[in-house]
């Protein structure tokens, strides 16, 4: 691969979609900035990205403290040119309302929406003298509808949706494109299997039909295919999920 002199910033590398993100354009010659709250984990991902013969940095941070986010992005923007911005932390909890404490909305607010925010006002400083650059923010089913036991869940993707469309409508006249990404499925991870284990049993497992879970590297393409838009054809609201997917 030829590299590029531009970077590409993950907040919220985690093992799966993010880590396939951070792979997908790493690909195209891309430095990689990968941040999450333990940078050990991180390892794998940067081993994996540098054997392909890419390029990664791996960083600690919380994507709830303001000064961790900003020293993120400048470091990354410093590097090479930040180009690409993509904020995927999870914050995926289900509680019964009367369940749901204090700590816990608050806490979930702060990494899914108030992060976001952070993450994109951050990266929106870097590129607007630029006049270009993209800022992607991962969303979930719950960006659109509530569920049973995901007050706090869904209350914080349906504000990171606003802060993404907010942003889309102020940043992209000026050649940043902002798009939010409705991932509306279960994805291929061994955490998922499990789930579907307890819920039905080893049959249930056995009886997943191919492609019926997402895979990770699907949504990199997704990710990747967003950034390659042409401006006079910008998408800013994508959904994606497998074919058998009922919505």
């Amino acid at each position: 691969m030829t590299p590029r002199n531009a970077t590409v910033a993950v907040i919220g590398a985690g093992d799966f979609i993010g880590s396939a993100i951070a792979e997908r354009f790493a690909r195209e010659g891309y430095l990689i900035y990968a941040g999450r709250r333990t940078a050990d984990k991180l390892q794998t991902l940067k081993d994996r990205i540098e054997a392909a013969g890419g390029r990664c940095q791996a960083r600690g941070l919380d994507a709830r403290v303001e000064a961790d986010i900003a020293a993120f992005i400048e470091e990354a923007d410093a590097a090479a040119p930040l180009e690409v911005c993509i904020f995927n932390p999870g914050a995926n909890v289900n509680f019964p309302i009367l369940e749901t404490t204090e700590r816990v909305f608050r806490k979930v607010w702060e990494l899914a929406c108030y992060g976001g925010f952070l993450t994109g006002r951050e990266a929106a400083r870097r590129m607007l003298p630029r006049g270009s650059g993209s800022i992607f923010f991962t969303g979930a089913t719950a960006s659109l509808r509530g569920g049973v036991g995901y007050a706090a869940f869904a209350s914080a993707k349906f504000g990171l949706r606003a802060v993404a469309q907010s942003m889309a409508r102020e940043l992209g006249p000026q050649g940043i494109h902002v798009a939010h990404l409705i991932i509306d499925a279960g994805v291929d991870t061994a955490f998922v299997r499990d789930r579907i284990r307890a819920r039905g049993g080893e049959a249930a497992v056995e009886n997943i039909r191919p492609d019926q879970l997402m895979n990770p590297a699907s949504v990199g393409e997704a990710y990747w295919m967003l950034h390659n838009q042409h401006r006079d054809a910008w998408t800013h609201e994508l959904d994606v999920r497998p074919y058998g997917e009922k919505w």
